[in-house]
């Protein structure tokens, strides 16, 4: 089970800006264990998008190049205080995580 996410969505005029913080191991499956010297095997997001009041606002693709816990931040023109932003991303492995927040 994937740990949760932590979003903020804040409203600055008629743009929300959002920030995600996924925990995620984001292994590339190029890095070797220091104790057996095997490969460890590549575990990365690959999908993550975002919605909000149910409209698709982001649909983005990752791979094993990103750094662990990655961090992702977007802005959208037209929502408001109090509407529902959700994001979900899905891994190599079948993983998957969601979670909400409220524009504030």
């Amino acid at each position: 089970m994937a740990e949760p996410m932590r979003i903020r969505a804040t409203m600055t005029g008629d743009v929300a800006d959002v920030k995600v913080l996924m925990n995620h191991t984001m292994e590339t499956g190029l890095r070797k264990d220091s104790k057996t010297g095997q490969l460890i095997p590549a575990h990365y997001i690959t999908d993550v998008t975002a919605s909000v009041n149910g409209t698709k606002v982001l649909d983005a693709g990752m791979s094993g190049g990103i750094s662990k816990n990655p961090y992702l931040g977007f802005k959208v023109k037209g929502p408001k205080a109090g509407d529902k932003v959700v994001v979900n991303w899905s891994d190599n492995k079948g993983d998957k995580n969601t979670a909400e927040a409220t524009i504030g």
